[in-house]
This record gives structure tokens, sequence and C-alpha cells, in this order.
């Protein structure tokens, strides 16, 4: 019983930490609603085309610290509270997933949020750092082949859930890719706009130094 309580306030501590909007205040900071600007996504990428590139970029940084702190700090401190150690990934991986549903469904934003690919970042960088390693190459190559942030951050998507199979940590069980692929098919549907843009031509593809521009345009 003990545990299941454990679980459960780990789980809504993480939760509320991933909720934290942090494109949506930074974008408030600047007197504008990102929820009506652009994609209106409150994700880095929205912000950053949006807002500025500052504000971009500290934005994604903290939708990393998100994940990161989920599968780190969430347990560290569950574990110095109760004095009990948590053995394996189970309860980190728990809790970093648990941040993503906070960034994509947030409860202070009426359950609505991002898409989550950053704060998932942040969880494979704790716990499968040479999964992410890969699937981030993959996405710079596929955004500079392509110069669209979504086709790039869905094939990365599709690249973690093929590696994480291999090089999933020692001694976890087949669970452990299991979920990641689940949290992989995740950033994918919450991608489902962006595919229905890319085809009717109409997605924003990102130009160096110009802001980005519609496929198809000159």
């Amino acid at each position: 019983m003990q545990m299941i309580i454990i679980w459960f306030i780990g789980g809504l501590t993480a939760y509320l930490l991933g909720s934290i909007p942090f494109g949506f205040l930074i974008a408030r900071a600047r007197g504008k609603d990102i929820r009506t600007l652009g994609s209106g996504n409150i994700g880095a990428t929205n912000v950053f085309r949006s807002i500025g590139k500052k504000e971009g970029v500290l934005t994604f940084v903290l939708d990393v610290g998100k994940g990161l702190a989920g599968v780190l700090l969430v347990p560290s401190l569950a574990a110095a509270l109760t004095s009990i150690s948590f053995e394996g990934m189970s309860f980190p991986l728990f809790c970093g997933a648990m941040t993503i549903v906070g960034h994509n469904w947030s409860c202070y934003l009426g359950f609505k949020g991002g898409k989550g690919i950053a704060t998932s970042a942040g969880l494979l960088i704790g716990l499968a750092p040479a999964s992410v390693g890969i699937a981030f190459l993959v996405w710079v190559l596929i955004f500079l082949l392509t110069r669209y942030v979504s086709v790039a951050s869905i094939v990365a998507c599709l690249t973690l859930a093929v590696v994480v199979w291999f090089l999933y940590p020692e001694g976890e069980g087949i669970w452990f890719p299991v979920v990641l692929n689940l949290l992989a098919m995740l950033g994918i549907w919450k991608h489902r706009g962006n595919l229905a843009r890319l085809r009717a031509g109409t997605e924003s593809r990102f130009e160096f130094g110009r802001g980005t521009k519609k496929r198809g345009t000159n």
C-alpha cells in the first residue's frame, strides 16, 4: 500500500511539474498569448517563430529540463523523503512519462498543451542517452534536408522506436523499450495536425535567417 501511495504522489508531482507551460509563460511575459500565434502550440518551435529566437531556445531548454527532472529529481526526492531505495528504472520512467503527459495535457491550460518532443528528450537524456543521441542526429539530418521541424521530429520518433530495442539499459526487461515505443507513438500522434498540413502543402518550413515559409512558396 505504501508503494502505491509513493507511486501516486510521485506521478502526480511529475505531472504537475510537466504541466508548467513554459512557452505560454515566456510569451505572456512578452505580452502575447502563444496560443493565438502561429500554429497555436505552446512548444519551443512556435515560440521561436512567433516570439523570438532567445525565447524559443529558453522554452526548449526548460521543456527538456522538465523531462530530465521527472526521471532524476522526482525519484530522488521520493527516495529521500521515504528512505526507500528504488531499484531499476520503472519508477523514474513512470515519473518521466507523467511529465510528458503534463506537458501535452496541462492542467493549467484546460488540459491542452504541446507535443512533448523536448520533454521526451529530457526523459531520454536521463534514461537512454545513447538512443536519444542517435535520434537527435537523425533529427538534425532530416531537418537540414527538409527544413521541416515536424518531419524531423516524426522521423526522430520512429528512429527512437527502433534503436531503443538495441540500446536499452542492461538488466531492464522488455517493458522498457515497449514503454518508450508507446511514448514515441504518442509524439507522432501529437503531430497529426502537421501531417495534415504537409499533405495540404501548408506546413511552415524553416528558412535560415528569414523565419519560415509555406511549402511550395518562394
